[in-house]
């Protein structure tokens, strides 16, 4: 049996895996969970069914409030007073790192964001199995994180990058020519840039095949997700990020692709089902039995693939400049979309705005207080997150 450890629970990612967990009680035990306190119904539901020995809190004031939801699920299955074990509360901003320390199997980091860095640092420290949902972490800590993890100890979770893991099971590392990122296009796939400039928040949570949280689902129609994407492949599987090649696949059934020297593509094909790269993560290397259904062939279907259109979606080409860049700048880019996102929901710029004020403070940040690869530290990544939330807010700001 196989103990996990879940942070960010009450997101998609989190219940998705406490749906695979939940099926396969002989196989999993959810040891603790995490979660921010936004959702505190969804973390008592999950407290009471998973019955976990640890729970981490990022808001203190919001444990009274987890509390009295335990007490009154307890009521509610006729629980008598001391049959249901509370678990242990972990407090405060930091809570989610000190539980990915914690002795288990697995820790799967599902939060959202730059906060996943300290998660996944511990985690690596502690030398756990580490399933990334969290993106980010990779991306912003880049060779921090990357030199941090034992041979194999970081998992994809990522539909694309599983997809990438799988196909390189068909040949050595020497005889990989380049990886294909594939990319539904998001809701506005096919639009020029000129018709992109009345977008809406709601219109860009529309996504045409995903359901996931606000900050991914922006990202997904701006393309920035691709673009941290492309970053994480680079740092996972030490391919050069010029040998990483991004197609539009809406079909969303290839997660991504690997070619070989002698002219072979290796592709990844399933239903878009998260409890497949989900599962994988959590068994790996072995495979999880029936953990999502598989293509059907009895039935028609037709797979198309086109060029990623850089004029209309520059965020792929923005990524690009911030990884060869490397050091702090990766963490720039992540910083100021994450505040420019903030500011789009709120009303506060438009949706080309996005990718305009990264392209700023990347641009600010190379010409003045860059850290290359050799100097970059933790500090030095939280500083450049920090600068790049301000500057990006600024300049939002003035286009209110």
């Amino acid at each position: 049996m196989r103990t996990i450890v879940l942070l960010g629970s009450t997101g998609s990612i989190g219940t998705q895996t406490l749906d695979v967990v939940s099926t396969r009680r002989d196989r999993f035990r959810v040891l603790g969970l995490a979660a921010s306190g936004s959702n505190l119904e969804t973390l008592a539901a999950q407290i009471v069914e998973f019955a976990p020995e640890v729970v981490a809190l990022a808001r203190p004031s919001a444990a009274n409030e987890l509390q009295r939801l335990l007490y009154a699920a307890g009521d509610e299955r006729g629980w008598n007073d001391g049959e249901f074990p509370m678990p242990k509360l972990l407090l405060g901003p930091d809570a989610a790192t000190r539980l990915a320390g914690m002795a288990c199997d697995v820790v799967v980091n599902a939060v959202t964001g730059a906060a996943g860095l300290l998660p996944t640092l511990a985690a690596l420290e502690a030398g756990t199995t580490l399933a990334l949902a969290n993106k980010e972490s990779l991306v912003i800590g880049g060779r921090l994180v990357a030199d941090a993890a034992a041979p194999g100890q970081i998992v994809a979770v990522d539909s694309e990058h599983s997809a990438f893991a799988q196909a390189l099971r068909a040949g050595r590392a020497d005889e990989v020519r380049r990886l294909i990122l594939t990319a539904s296009g998001g809701p506005f796939r096919g639009r020029s840039r000129a018709e992109l400039v009345d977008v809406t928040p709601d219109q860009a949570m529309a996504h045409p095949t995903w359901d996931m949280g606000r900050v991914i689902t922006i990202n997904s129609s701006t393309l920035v997700n691709k673009g941290l994407e492309l970053l994480e492949a680079g740092l996972l599987y030490g391919v050069d990020l010029d040998d990483i090649v991004v197609t539009v696949h809406p079909q969303s059934i290839v997660h991504s692709m690997v070619e070989f020297h002698d002219g072979s593509t290796m592709a990844q094909a399933s239903p878009p089902d998260m409890r497949l790269p989900i599962g994988i993560a959590l068994t790996w290397p072995e495979r999880l039995a029936d953990a999502a259904r598989p293509c059907d062939w009895t039935t028609p279907a037709a797979w198309t693939f086109a060029p990623l259109d850089d004029d209309a979606f520059p965020a792929v080409r923005l990524a690009r400049r911030a990884g060869h860049a490397g050091g702090s700048a990766p963490a720039v880019y992540n910083a100021a979309n994450e505040a420019c996102v903030d500011a789009f929901c709120a009303g506060e710029i438009g949706f080309l705005d996005i990718c305009d004020i990264i392209a700023a403070c990347l641009d600010e940040h190379l010409a003045d207080g860059h850290l290359p690869d050799d100097d970059l530290t933790v500090d030095g990544v939280l500083a450049a997150d920090a600068w790049a939330r301000g500057r990006a807010a600024e300049l939002a700001g003035a286009r209110a």
